[in-house]
């Protein structure tokens, strides 16, 4: 970890902090890339770069919460709007579905990223 972070661009808070790859602003919540001048992507190039509903870019390991309800082939109740999903894997699923995870009361199955939020 530098001594010196560079403040928020949101808020101008200097109380900022690194979080793996991000830089986190605890005062407004916005996080973001620390770039070396100029717009900052966090893959390379050739990397696949997966956002979830509201833009916030995704990495294996996340944590995301479901922002609208789901109908869940075979089964009587669907996910609810605000269910946690943890520990989310990325992967090159079939019709979009590029999300691999494990949801409590459901078990292993793959969502899209259109309909999560980071949480």
């Amino acid at each position: 970890m530098s001594d010196h972070l560079p403040p928020c661009p949101s808020c101008s808070s200097e109380y900022t902090y690194e979080m793996n790859a991000l830089m986190v602003c605890p005062e407004c919540g916005h996080e973001w890339m620390p770039a070396a001048g100029g717009a900052a992507e966090p893959a390379g190039p050739g990397e696949r770069v997966i956002r979830d509903a509201v833009g916030n870019v995704l990495s294996d390991g996340d944590t995301v919460t479901v922002v609208k309800a789901l109908k869940v082939k075979g089964s009587v109740s669907g996910i609810k709007a605000g269910t946690k999903v943890r520990n989310i894997r990325l992967v090159d699923g079939v019709d979009g579905h590029d999300i691999d995870c494990r949801i409590e009361g459901f078990g292993a199955m793959q969502l899209k990223s259109s309909v999560v939020k980071k949480a």
